[in-house]
């Protein structure tokens, strides 16, 4: 089993942002990853997606890596230097600014096999269509109800029927 490491350096969205994004990378093949990264609508999107092809270059051509079996190991965000600034509030007071960044580690794996997948889809049954008549009428299935058993009425007293209504 081959990793590959891929560093993104000072990236200038803060942390927590990007641990949102790259959170749901974890654990992902390479092209699922990929497709997830093309759609989301974070700041941080972009950049992850290049960083991941970044890392999918270097596996294919450093190391000769077949790209069907890559699969992201782990993907860490770490906090990088912030940039500290002031902003001139009323009565001469300053309120303090920290522009953060962050270090992104993207380490992809390569596995012969591939673990159990991540979403189960679900196999569509093909429902039969009513059949139309001569006529052109389209008759309703017939639903199939089970019959549950009823149990005989118990005796009710005068006081509790009169309650259960709605309104008397």
């Amino acid at each position: 089993m081959t990793k590959v490491i891929a560093k993104l350096n000072h990236l200038h969205v803060a942390p927590r942002k990007v641990r949102l994004v790259a959170s749901a990378l974890k654990g992902l093949s390479v092209n699922e990853a990929e497709a997830q990264l093309l759609f989301r609508p974070q700041r941080s999107g972009k950049p992850l997606l290049q960083l991941l092809r970044s890392a999918i270059a270097n596996a294919k051509n450093n190391y000769k890596l077949n790209t069907d079996n890559l699969f992201i190991e782990s993907i860490r965000v770490d906090q990088g230097p912030m940039m500290k600034r002031f902003l001139p509030r009323a009565m001469g007071r300053a309120t303090p600014i920290q522009k953060k960044t962050s270090h992104v580690l993207l380490i992809v794996e390569d596995r012969e096999k591939a673990k159990a997948p991540r979403f189960n889809i679900a196999e569509v049954k093909k429902a039969k269509l009513p059949k139309k008549e001569k006529a052109g009428k389209v008759t309703k299935p017939k639903l199939e109800i089970e019959k549950h058993e009823q149990k005989p009425k118990e005796k009710v007293g005068f006081f509790k029927k009169i309650f259960q209504r709605k309104s008397v």
